[in-house]
């Protein structure tokens, strides 16, 4: 028998290394099978007439926003919040099932807004709940880090994309341990966030808008291209960002004082957003929610545009299937613990941050921010690798931000939901980790992946919805 040209393999690598040993050029295919009971609904799905032009339109659309940072101002002026309404981050929940650091800073929201003298006596308010209401910030246009709890008096981050006018909001970073986001409502929680909305917000509010009329809005999308440049991966590492937004706005803040604003206040404003990387991070979830918007809607399109947790749900909304979400259970990360914290302390996954993983930095980003693996655990192989993987399940990638270890290649963007079922590769997020008792704030911070049974419920939905254009019957 004749020696083959060339061979190709798939699986092990056994057969192929034995075949290499003989001289022989060897292909080496990386296939899995699909996720069990996907394969009907994956052909109905690769048939649509409908998708390669609808996730080329999403995509297309995605990569076309800028966001800017045009306005900060309360909840309650922009997003129309009235007394006892509350924004929380994930899909949507009710009290019964909510986790305890969603309860926490409910219950600190709660006192916040003098609903209640006592974070502890707000408990009753909302287990009645004939008075508060509850509700995703996804569907006001908005997102909130961790618990993502917003109150009308918080103060917001305004971003509008200069082509369509489109704006999504996010509020203002308080910094990292024991924080309302994370479940905390001590005395000192409550005093950061009433200097916020006293202080932070107002200074804050006057210097965007200054620099927005002055010499036009701070280019938020731009901070993110030269953050990811500068080892920033724009989910756990904000430190570039950070600096680069406090560079545009410090002499209009400072310039502020002529216009009667304290000194004193405006010193405490740079020392807070200075000392705080993260603080950034309130833009970058709103910018990435503002691009993926743009691909709301497009029938046919298998693109994912929200990943989300609440602490005890995880969610994901597609493009080509409204404003459904599906959902399955919040997993627990594996990281990196704070002082005597372990996986014991841990809540489940919570928070709206995991938009940025969606838009294609975050976890997905890794390769640009190396020492990333240092707050989150794994190493820097693993975040070169964990990059390139996340390729194989995205529609295409990023030409503005790019991966200089990886030869300035774009990062993977636009999550498709059949190739999360036909590869099982599931999407990687970088997260925080709070405390599963109520009060407690940050543990720790880790890798975790969303449950992957919400991926075959989304694809059986947009199997349903294409069968109409294939010809496909439902099935019995």
């Amino acid at each position: 028998m004749s020696t083959p040209d060339a061979v190709v393999t798939v699986g092990a690598d056994l057969l192929a290394d034995a075949v290499a040993d003989q001289a022989v050029p060897v292909t080496r295919v990386d296939w899995r099978p699909p996720m069990p009971g996907t394969e009907d609904d994956l052909a109905v799905v690769a048939a649509d007439p409908r998708r390669r032009e609808a996730n080329e339109r999403a995509l297309a659309a995605v990569l076309e926003v800028t966001a800017t940072l045009v306005d900060v101002a309360p909840a309650s002026e922009v997003l129309g919040l009235q007394p006892g309404e509350f924004l929380h981050a994930g899909p949507p929940i009710t009290w019964e099932r909510a986790s305890g650091p969603l309860r926490g800073a409910l219950m600190g929201g709660a006192a916040l807004e003098g609903l209640v003298d006592d974070p502890e006596d707000a408990e009753p308010l909302f287990e009645a709940g004939t008075s508060v209401s509850l509700e995703p910030c996804h569907h006001r246009s908005a997102v909130g880090p961790m618990a993502g709890v917003v109150t009308p008096s918080m103060w917001m981050f305004v971003l509008e994309d200069r082509a369509s006018g489109r704006r999504t909001y996010c509020s203002l970073n308080e910094g990292l341990g024991k924080v309302l986001r994370y479940g905390a409502y001590g005395p000192e929680v409550l005093d950061r966030l009433r200097w916020m909305g006293d202080v932070l917000g107002p200074l804050l509010q006057s210097a965007v808008r200054s620099v927005r009329d002055d010499r036009g809005p701070v280019d938020v999308t731009g901070i993110l291209t030269q953050m990811l440049q500068m080892g920033d991966e724009a989910h756990n590492r904000n430190r570039a960002g950070t600096l680069m937004l406090l560079r545009d706005l410090s002499p209009a803040l400072v310039l502020g004082t002529r216009r009667g604003a304290d000194p004193a206040d405006v010193a405490e404003v740079l020392r807070f957003v200075g000392g705080n990387d993260h603080f950034f991070l309130n833009l970058a979830m709103p910018a990435c929610k503002l691009a993926l918007d743009a691909a709301r809607g497009t029938e046919g399109s298998t693109m994912v545009v929200a990943m989300a947790r609440n602490g005890t749900d995880f969610g994901i909304q597609v493009a080509g299937t409204g404003d459904e979400w599906f959902t399955g259970p919040a997993q627990l990360a594996d990281g990196l613990f704070l002082g005597d914290y372990g996986p014991d302390d841990a809540n489940p996954d919570i928070g709206d941050s995991a938009i940025t993983e969606t838009a294609g930095i975050g976890g997905f980003a890794m390769a640009t921010a190396p020492a990333i693996v240092r707050f989150v655990g794994g190493s820097v192989p693993d975040a070169l690798a964990t990059t390139r993987r996340m390729h194989e399940i995205t529609l295409g990638e990023n030409p503005r931000w790019s991966v200089p270890a990886l030869e300035f290649q774009g990062t993977p963007t636009g999550i498709d939901v059949g190739l999360v079922c036909r590869t099982g590769i599931l999407p990687q997020i970088n997260t925080g980790m709070a405390g599963k008792v109520a009060g407690v704030g940050q543990v720790g911070a880790g890798l975790v992946t969303p449950p992957a049974e919400i991926f075959p419920r989304a694809l059986a939905r947009l199997a349903e919805l294409a069968r109409p254009f294939t010809g496909a019957t439902a099935p019995a």
